[in-house]
């Protein structure tokens, strides 16, 4: 991967992470290596612990980054996020699975979309 595309990458991660601190959420952790997965962001608001998937893009022209999160990456992130779970053992009674959508337009400046419970953990 380029510095240059490693570079987007942070940067939309930091505008995620400023995003969710904006609505009320404190970011756990960044970049959390479990079980074999990277988690980009774990956030929690009151009882909520939230794993976000971060897609960064600099334009739509290939879709946005929510359809980059393929029934894989959605395996491998809920994987993650239970072993995360086991291992941290946070108060949180919920768990959810979000995608936050960066895209940087060199017109426009960054758009932020955010879905939440984008998808779920499966069986």
């Amino acid at each position: 991967m380029s510095d240059g595309r490693i570079a987007l990458g942070a940067a939309g991660e930091a505008r995620a992470a400023a995003h969710l601190t904006r609505a009320g959420y404190r970011i756990l952790a960044r970049n959390s290596r479990v079980d074999g997965v990277e988690i980009d962001l774990v956030a929690a608001r009151g009882d909520l612990v939230v794993f976000v998937e971060v897609k960064t893009r600099r334009h739509d022209g290939f879709g946005g980054g929510a359809e980059a999160v393929d029934v894989r990456k959605q395996a491998r992130l809920a994987r993650g996020a239970a072993a995360w779970l086991r291992e941290h053992r946070p108060r949180a009674r919920r768990a959810r699975l979000d995608v936050i959508a960066c895209t940087w337009d060199t017109a426009e400046g960054w758009r932020i979309t955010h879905y939440e419970n984008a998808f779920e953990a499966g069986p």
